[in-house]
């Protein structure tokens, strides 16, 4: 899943778009560059996030751009939003996945959108309302509260109507989280298969990698990568990333691991 943002003050300056004719170009090489989905947002959630965008202005900056690049890409395209309007909007214009950071929590009229246009969803964990859930104290056991919480949404998914086969599961990397919290997420994913859905993983280029590594977001691509490795050896199915032809090799060379058979002589 590659990562095009029409914001301004995304955390990561080079993946920010401000004019449509500049996304559609880098929509479409993010595809040449081996994306199999499209992730396009309009409202940065980086730390602080302390101002929610208003509605009518995130439908300004990501319906041209969708409605561009729905008649010229081959791959899926995803509306990053926890916003029922512009949600529906977004999918008027070509979008067939709403990846939701509040899981469904923050807006009640969310699920009955992606229930009726039925298209897929995304849930995400995280705690709190947007202007919060970077500033919450760390809690005692994250593999239990991510899990608990996941569960939750799955089950408001399907009771509003939304069929399993369109829900996929993200850990919330980064959200509301220490980086040490971060860590553990990775190293146990597997806390997540029992959902049996999809699992997806955003850990590119984010502030708690800074911290492992002692690096500004410019240099953290290697780690980026070392991340996404983790993730697939764990068992990811989607990963997130701004990069996505130096992940394309990394996500084939994992494939290629976890596909061989050991040969008994």
């Amino acid at each position: 899943m590659g990562v095009l943002n029409m914001t301004p003050d995304s955390f990561f300056k080079d993946s920010r778009r401000r004019r449509s004719s500049d996304a559609i170009s880098r929509g479409l090489q993010l595809e040449e560059d081996g994306a199999d989905i499209l992730d396009i947002g309009g409202e940065s959630t980086r730390p602080p996030f302390r101002y929610v965008l208003p509605v009518a202005e995130e439908i300004r900056r990501v319906v041209p751009v969708i409605s561009a690049l729905r008649k010229r890409l081959k791959i899926p395209i995803s509306i990053d939003t926890f916003k029922a309007e512009v949600a529906r909007a977004a999918i008027s214009a070509g979008a067939e996945i709403v990846n939701d950071i509040g899981a469904l929590r923050l807006d009640r009229e969310l699920p009955k959108v992606v229930a009726s246009e039925r298209v897929a969803v995304v849930l995400m964990h995280s705690r709190g309302k947007p202007d919060q859930m970077h500033h919450l104290p760390r809690v005692q056991n994250i593999l239990k509260a991510v899990s608990e919480s996941l569960e939750r949404s799955v089950r408001k998914a399907v009771s509003a109507g939304i069929s399993q086969k369109r829900i996929i599961v993200d850990p919330g990397i980064g959200f509301s989280k220490t980086a040490q919290d971060n860590l553990i997420l990775l190293k146990r994913l597997d806390i997540l298969s029992r959902l049996n859905l999809p699992i997806l993983v955003g850990a590119s280029r984010k502030s708690f990698l800074g911290k492992v590594l002692s690096a500004p977001v410019e240099q953290r691509l290697t780690g980026s990568l070392a991340c996404c490795a983790v993730a697939i050896m764990e068992g990811a199915h989607i990963v997130r990333v701004h990069d996505v032809k130096e992940t394309r090799q990394v996500v084939m060379l994992c494939d290629a691991v976890r596909e061989a058979e050991i040969q008994v002589q």
